[in-house]
């Protein structure tokens, strides 16, 4: 009982005592929302912090403790999307069905019994867009467990929503990544190196008969696209998670061959998503920085980042401004990990040495902000922030990045800007008429009939035009 309590007020509580806090909040995050808290955070004194997050509580406690519904958008920082796709004509899914789930059918009789939460869990299927057909091989299917007839598990990038399922017991089979995402999961989820297999990118490797290339994403360091080709010649394209680009159309695997099934990230398959390129948000963010250091020397910039992603944003200030990075001890391990030239230069392990400090992007609210602030012994009176996500887009701004209004509470100021690691909708069109695949299967927004039908509705218009 005790013990639950102190699992319950550890997950509960975020003391803020110092800037530490903010370090040892180093979430695992993706533009989806997806958030998976790091289990080993690294202070600059090298001390270790084990979080655990526990499934289970002890049946005693549920009884006693009422539980109240948290807003997920408003607690990871990011606009309730509007309530789209309603209607009451539509049938309703079996989500049994859609997400691969064992339909426990219906009971004529209820028997009373006492059952702890743990059995009441229902064992998940690998749902169909996960497998790729013909081969033995499935792509982000980690929390399935052992996935019948999988000889081979992909993993497209090291998000938490795509590897979530994978742990340092891991012994279900091979996973196959790119050498980036390979060094993160040894590293941060301490998998062991014999189930590890990492692939060059633009490599054609053959595994079990079939050809696999993994292809730059665009989306967060170490994410692939993943093309198959099989020995009948039909070829499989699984995107993960990526920005669709022209460079993409230069890539002689997507060029000279068709693509028989496309699995897509359709994460802003909406007409209302059509927000500017990376190269145009990078650019203002760095004009709005210059302009408020010059009006006010004294200012603290902070960039809100997920532990995989957004590294563009603060190493684009960086080289502007001629500053260091500073971050806490469990970034800058990740970051080394890269390999990225001149990486460790650029990275300050002393918070007292730069303006420019990273911080988790589910921290960017004022009562943090002003803490974080208030932490720098006054070495900085004011503070400029950024939250650089798709989700913070605008349709009255569109690409006008202009008349992107800042919320200010006191001396800080806090930048939505629409910096997305996702392809927007006018991309997924253009990516799409590229390629002319023979199907589509969407991958994100799958679980509503309405979201379902509306972006096959796009698919056939743009492979008509």
């Amino acid at each position: 009982m005790e013990k639950c309590k102190e699992e319950r007020k550890l997950m509960k509580e975020t003391v803020i005592s110092d800037s530490s806090t903010f370090d040892d909040l180093h979430s695992f995050s993706d533009d989806d929302g997806e958030n998976c808290f790091q289990s080993d955070n690294l202070d600059d004194d090298g001390t270790t912090h084990h979080l655990e997050y526990s499934e289970q509580i002890c049946s005693s406690c549920v009884k006693k403790r009422r539980l109240t519904q948290t807003n997920l958008f408003q607690l990871w920082g990011v606009k309730n999307p509007a309530d789209h796709g309603k209607s009451k004509n539509v049938k309703q899914t079996n989500l049994f069905q859609m997400w691969g789930f064992e339909n426990p059918g219906k009971s004529k009789s209820v028997q009373k019994t006492t059952t702890s939460l743990a059995s009441c869990k229902t064992q998940r299927v690998c749902p169909f867009y996960k497998r790729i057909p013909g081969t033995p091989f499935t792509v982000d299917a980690f929390r399935y467990g052992p996935v019948k007839g999988c000889s081979a598990y992909f993993l497209s990038h090291f998000h938490a929503d795509h590897y979530i399922g994978l742990t340092k017991v891991w012994s279900h089979g091979p996973i196959y990544c790119t050498n980036l995402t390979a060094r993160l999961v040894r590293i941060c989820l301490n998998v062991s190196p014999s189930f590890i297999c990492p692939l060059e990118l633009g490599t054609e490797y053959d595994l079990k008969g079939i050809k696999v290339t993994m292809l730059d994403a665009n989306h967060c360091p170490g994410a692939a696209l993943i093309h198959f080709r099989l020995p009948n010649g039909q070829c499989y394209l699984h995107t993960g998670d990526f920005r669709a680009s022209k460079l993409m159309q230069s890539y002689p695997l997507l060029a000279n061959q068709r693509i028989n099934i496309l699995y897509l990230d359709t994460t802003y398959c909406n007409p209302k998503y059509r927000f500017p390129s990376k190269e145009e948000v990078l650019k203002f963010v760095v004009g709005v920085t210059r302009t408020y250091l010059n009006n006010y020397p004294k200012t603290i910039v902070v960039v809100g980042a997920y532990s995989i992603g957004k590294e563009h944003v603060y190493f684009a200030i960086s080289k502007a401004l001629g500053v260091k990075i500073y971050a806490n001890a469990s970034r800058r391990r990740i970051l080394q990990s890269f390999g990225w030239a001149g990486i460790s230069e650029n990275l300050s392990t002393n918070r007292k040495d730069t303006p420019l400090h990273i911080l988790p992007i589910s921290s960017l609210k004022f009562e943090m902000l002003e803490h974080y602030l208030a932490s720098q012994d006054r070495q900085y009176t004011r503070m400029l922030a950024f939250r650089p996500t798709g989700w913070t887009y605008s349709e009255t701004i569109g690409e006008n990045l202009s008349l992107i209004k800042p919320t200010s509470k006191g001396n800080i100021t806090i930048y939505g800007v629409p910096y997305s690691e996702h392809s927007s909708f006018t991309e997924l069109q253009e990516f799409v008429q590229f390629l002319r695949p023979e199907k589509i299967i969407p991958t994100v927004n799958v679980g509503n009939a309405v979201y379902r039908e509306k972006m096959q509705s796009y698919f056939q218009q743009w492979l008509k035009a």
